[in-house]
């Protein structure tokens, strides 16, 4: 078997649902021993064309052929046996059963007599080779994310996978796990396996593909060696504008001081955070992950109040024990993990834009005022451009990108004083994330007070009007626009300075 030859190619593939049309002419190549990167926007088609792949969707026209051969696969099952498997952000394991029976759960091959410890020992063998270190007779509930991707890789190459989708596997893992992840891919491509890596993190494609391909509109705009490819020029083929149009911050005067923070400590999580944000300020918390950042927002929140300190509001002191503390002194707190404490996903997008704020719609009579909640939730899903069929379709429906903006719309409507993003473009793509930057400029110049904690350095940068570093649960350092730069605020993080 010559690496570098294709595998697996696709000629021509067209695929429409109702109105929509999701690809368009797409063909694509994959070879082996190759990592071949896939970006685009939500939307773009990159779902529906792994969902072709692996037999979820039939295409409507076109050609997949496999080692040279027809290739039609009929489900997802189908598609693995021919060595075609995906793995996704939120990997699919059994918790109560251990790692090699979850390695192993897909072989129907081995009947119904089990040889429990030559299974054992040979997905013992399979994480072996692929470098990760778990034991295979563990329960799997003690896996964190990452061993959960770890075992999803494995159990892939356990059926012989000579093709490997991986759909924004990195979405939720650490930077230390993010390094495991690219040296498990390295050893994936030196067994000759097609790796398919569709992230939003433009890093990454540079960190691990060999060619990185383009989808926009359900189109394929290009595949090109990652030599040939800058990040300005996949972002300007992915949205069709200039990157300079991302970061829009905008000249405004700053006002009066809004949120003030004093010596605040919290067991465990931190000791001495001082600072304060003015009226239409952004103030950015840089920080490695584990630096503290979020608990210092989740106890500004009330959700796990502060054992010692103060904090002031408008010059008077307030005390924080709860969320619902929080908001009636108009302090507002969008999470990081929009699916698990930010939205309410089977609940429609009007739902969830008043949710925060349901005894506003309340009557005397203790029932909701209908009209009056869909009108403020049309307004504001007309305000932040979320796209939606109507106000009523549930919020899981919703591409990342339009759930973010919901969930923007939630706290927005709460009319906050102060506002604290907590990863606020984390797993959107790079439009939506130029969207969310122009709502951050506009709510700052409308007076609220924002606090933004991001991971994403270049977007602290740009966006912060001071940026405030925190390490090991301690604030370290606060810079000014003017004097931040990447290595500065890096150094303050990692305990350079």
């Amino acid at each position: 078997m010559s690496e570098g030859l294709p595998i697996l190619e696709i000629e021509g593939v067209f695929k429409r649902f109702d109105a929509t049309q999701a690809l368009q002419d797409v063909s694509l190549s994959l070879r082996r021993g190759e990592v071949h990167g896939l970006v685009g926007e939500n939307g773009a088609g990159k779902s529906t064309l792994i969902k072709i792949m692996t037999g979820i969707y039939p295409a409507d026209q076109g050609v997949m052929r496999f080692d040279g051969e027809e290739y039609l696969p009929h489900d997802a099952a189908h598609a693995q046996s021919q060595g075609v498997a995906a793995i996704y952000q939120e990997p699919s394991i059994f918790p109560d059963l251990t790692v090699a029976e979850n390695i192993f759960i897909g072989h129907q091959d081995r009947g119904w007599l089990v040889n429990w410890k030559a299974m054992t020992s040979e997905a013992g063998d399979i994480l072996r080779r692929l470098d990760i270190d778990t034991d295979p007779s563990m329960p799997a509930v003690g896996l964190t994310v990452a061993g959960q991707q770890a075992v999803e890789i494995a159990k892939a190459m356990s059926l012989d996978t000579r093709v490997l989708i991986m759909d924004e596997p990195t979405a939720a893992l650490s930077a230390h796990e993010v390094d495991r992840l690219f040296s498990q891919v390295r050893h994936l491509k030196e067994a000759g396996v097609a790796v398919l890596f569709i992230t939003h993190r433009l890093d990454e494609l540079f960190a691990t593909c060999d060619r990185i391909s383009v989808f926009r509109d359900g189109e394929h705009i290009s595949t090109r060696p990652r030599a040939d490819v800058t990040e300005e020029s996949l972002v300007r083929e992915m949205v069709g504008r200039d990157p300079s149009e991302f970061f829009a911050r905008s000249e405004h005067p700053e006002g009066e001081v809004m949120l003030r923070v004093d010596s605040l400590d919290l067991a465990g999580k931190f000791a001495d955070i001082s600072f304060e944000v003015r009226r239409g300020e952004v103030l950015g918390f840089a920080g490695l992950v584990g630096a503290g950042r979020t608990d210092v927002a989740l106890s500004l929140f009330g959700i796990h109040p502060a054992d010692g300190g103060s904090i002031e509001l408008e010059g008077e002191t307030i005390n924080i024990t709860s969320p619902h503390a929080a908001l009636a002194h108009g302090i507002a707190y969008l999470s990081e993990d929009r699916r698990g404490l930010g939205l309410s996903l089977n609940q429609s997008v009007s739902a969830n834009i008043t949710l925060a704020t349901l005894v506003r719609y309340t009557t005397r009579m203790g029932l909701v005022d209908r009209e009056a909640e869909q009108a403020d939730a049309l307004a504001l899903s007309k305000r932040l451009d979320i796209r939606t069929p109507d106000m009523e379709t549930p919020v899981e429906n919703l591409s990342g990108g339009n759930q973010q903006k919901t969930m923007l719309a939630k706290w927005l409507n709460a009319q906050p004083k102060v506002l604290i993003l907590d990863e606020p473009t984390r797993g959107i793509d790079v439009g939506a994330k130029a969207d969310v930057h122009k709502y951050i400029d506009e709510l700052a110049r409308s007076g609220i007070a924002i606090i933004m904690i991001s991971s994403d350095l270049p977007e602290v940068l740009a966006m912060s009007d001071r940026i405030a570093v925190m390490r090991e649960g301690r604030l370290r350092a606060i810079f000014d626009k003017k004097e931040a730069t990447q290595e500065r605020v890096m150094e303050s993080a990692v305990g350079v300075s």
